[in-house]
């Protein structure tokens, strides 16, 4: 029997090369597999039409926008999922979505193999084969671009001599990647980190310092998923969408920064991720309303391990899991609403309110009405600096 290999294909010049180039470096057939996850661009059935004229024996595409949006950008959005306290993870929550897809369709069609268009020096390489081997362990994975040099100029010539049915344009001098809760470019001149970006990298968000209207918002949340905006009930990929819109037309989301990827470099990045953002921010501040303190404090360090988690590729891991368990107690009262002014580039909450408020007007009030006990704040005080005074009085003997 002959053997197969599943791929992940893109539509793209690279991909469509592919299919050939392995059928010709291991003898097996290919079955593409390409995944909507909000990227934009040809319609799936032109997409599946194109990897059947290039050579695989089956073509198979899936609208999985909703189960992204749902399964992936809303625990990210429930975790506050910040890696380094800015990048929302947008290209690194797309990879388990994919990767899903992948192996169902690996174990549908026989196949023993698995295939990437990933380079031998990024995060994405690892975060499909960490995700392949977790979801199917007897699974194998290649990566023609890795493991068989196939280079830019190759796949060229190969397209070429072929005759393939794909543009062999002048590549852009970016390297892009996007779906529905951003954007991420890099290469070309940004690589000098010294650069400044051009408006021409970015395509999701507008010039923030254009002068413009503020556009005010509201977001309703329910255990921490958004579930309404303006008091319209949304899904979590509709939320996402329109404050990419609305967010975006004010030049929220712009990240330009020098990151630590997994595999030991720096990289220089710039991304837009305006709904992303702007969802985070107001989930962030709910919870600063809604959330008891201890627990809060401690949700802080859980959220930086479950971002580095899902940045370097172990969305499907045991710590993972057990993580995505807390989280979702934590989120258990996140319920009500956050009022935004979106302008300028920054998304700016200016209204808080919750049934499940743990703000007592009551004892935050310095006005007629205070309930605080102010007179138990001395002794208080005398039992919480105790140790310390004890110990300053030794060390400074």
């Amino acid at each position: 029997m002959t053997e197969r290999v599943v791929l992940a294909y893109s539509g793209g010049l690279d991909t469509s090369v592919a299919i050939g180039w392995i059928a010709e470096e291991t003898g097996a057939e290919v079955i593409a597999v390409a995944v909507d996850v909000g990227q934009g661009g040809e319609d799936l059935d032109v997409i599946r039409k194109r990897a059947l004229a290039c050579g695989a024996v089956e073509a198979e595409v899936a609208d999985a926008k909703d189960e992204f949006a749902e399964e992936y950008c809303l625990p990210a959005i429930k975790a506050n999922a910040l890696y380094m306290d800015r990048y929302p993870l947008v290209s690194a929550l797309s990879r388990p979505t994919i990767v899903k897809h992948l192996v169902a369709a690996a174990q549908k069609h026989g196949a023993t193999t698995v295939a990437h268009g990933c380079t031998g020096k990024g995060n994405d390489q690892v975060r499909f084969e960490a995700g392949i081997v977790a979801l199917a362990p007897d699974l194998k994975c290649i990566a023609p671009v890795r493991d068989y040099a196939m280079t830019r100029d190759k796949a060229i010539a190969f397209c070429e001599a072929k005759g393939l049915p794909i543009a062999t344009t002048k590549k852009s001098p970016y390297s892009i990647d996007q779906n529905v809760f951003g954007r991420a470019v890099e290469t070309g001149f940004l690589e000098d980190i010294w650069n400044a970006p051009i408006e021409d990298v970015y395509e999701y968000t507008q010039n923030p310092a254009v002068p413009r209207e503020p556009d005010e918002v509201i977001i309703t949340f329910k255990e921490g998923v958004p579930v309404a905006i303006d008091g319209k009930p949304v899904t979590v990929l509709q939320a996402i969408q329109q404050l990419n819109e609305r967010a975006g037309a004010q030049g929220i989301g712009r990240i330009d920064m020098v990151e630590d990827r997994l595999v030991g470099i720096k990289s220089r990045e710039v991304y837009e991720a305006p709904g992303a953002i702007a969802l985070i921010t107001a989930h962030q501040e709910l919870e600063n309303v809604t959330v008891e303190r201890e627990l809060a404090r401690y949700k802080r360090q859980v959220e930086q391990r479950w971002g580095e988690l899902v940045y370097d590729g172990q969305w499907f891991s045991p710590l993972k899991r057990a993580l995505d368990g807390f989280i979702a107690e934590a989120n258990q009262h996140v319920n009500g609403d956050i009022r935004m002014t979106l302008h300028g580039g920054r998304a700016v909450v200016t209204g808080r309110r919750s049934e499940s408020s743990l703000y007592d007007f009551n004892l935050a009030t310095y006005d007629t009405g205070d309930t605080f006990d102010q007179a138990a704040a001395k002794g208080f005080i005398d039992i919480y600096s105790l140790s310390a005074k004890i110990a300053a009085k030794r060390d400074l003997a």
